[in-house]
């Protein structure tokens, strides 16, 4: 079982229970997916079986895009509607005011990630620390806010669209605008829309997995390229094919982009991911177990 497959994570569910509820459904021995969800979060969760896990970290570093709800007012310990009440403020802010607030969001900023996170460390994660009441000083990340555009606003909610780089964390983007607006806040709901060129209209639900046949599930998948639709794409002839399908360099030419390439073979299937240097030499990165004559 090889493939991807585009979940649409339901609430409640860590993605890792997600993960393994598919995995059973497919009956696949190796899955993994390209970037945890919180279980308040829904939305597009990638997973990959098989030869595709091979290339499920080259997302980790994609752009992501959110829909968010924020509730003003309210500030919880962990940033998020899951947390414990730590304040309350009055809410007294107009429309103006909310969309004014976030256009200083837009482009680099800074981010202080939250105790509340996988983030490591001394090898332990920092909600571990929260968990026993320890507050660690954290160093603020450079993160980019592509877009950040407010869909709906009354009394006490925002709803907005986020578009934004890797490690962005929404909980503390929705901390952040509260504390902007002097009320503060915390992100009630969410739910993500887009990685790289994957998008959530084309995913597929759990429940909807388990009312079809076998057949009509594994025709939902798509091929582990998917996974590496960003990166430009080579197409080698029939004795390269066979030179980098054994593991050795290839020599591809100084007009092929520096840097990673998705490869195909001669007949056009997929080969894996390359890496070509400067002076125009391709070495196999990772490859798919596809056997080359």
């Amino acid at each position: 079982m090889d493939g991807v497959l585009l979940l649409d994570k339901p609430t409640g569910m860590t993605s890792n229970a997600a993960l393994q509820k598919a995995r059973r459904l497919f009956n696949a021995a190796k899955a993994g997916h390209t970037g945890t969800l919180d279980p308040l979060a829904t939305g597009l969760l990638p997973i990959c079986f098989g030869e595709a896990t091979k290339f499920a970290g080259e997302l980790l570093a994609a752009d992501k895009s959110y829909a968010a709800i924020v509730r003003l007012g309210v500030r919880t310990d962990t940033a998020d509607a899951e947390g414990k009440v730590l304040e309350t403020r009055p809410v007294a802010v107009s429309r103006e005011q909310v969309e004014a607030a976030l256009v200083r969001f837009r482009g680099d900023i800074l981010q202080v990630p939250p105790m509340h996170s996988a983030l490591k460390r001394d090898g332990r994660p920092l909600y571990d620390y929260a968990r026993r009441g320890i507050e660690l000083e954290r160093t603020p990340r450079a993160v980019t806010i592509h877009a950040i555009n407010l869909r709906a606003f009354a009394a006490d909610q925002v709803e907005m669209d986020v578009d934004c780089s890797k490690g962005t964390y929404i909980r503390t983007l929705a901390q952040d605008l509260g504390e902007v607006l002097g009320c503060c806040g915390h992100l009630a709901a969410l739910r993500r829309t887009r990685i790289g060129r994957l998008d959530l209209d084309d995913a597929v639900t759990l429940g909807t997995l388990e009312a079809l046949s076998t057949e009509a599930r594994d025709a939902l998948l798509q091929p582990g390229d998917a996974l590496l639709v960003n990166l430009p794409r080579l197409d080698l002839d029939a004795d390269a094919t066979r030179r980098f399908g054994h593991g050795q360099s290839v020599t591809v030419g100084q007009d092929v982009i520096a840097g990673k390439l998705r490869v195909y073979a001669a007949d056009g299937h997929f080969l894996g991911l390359g890496g070509c240097t400067a002076d125009g030499m391709m070495a196999p990165v990772r490859l798919v177990a596809t056997a080359i004559e």
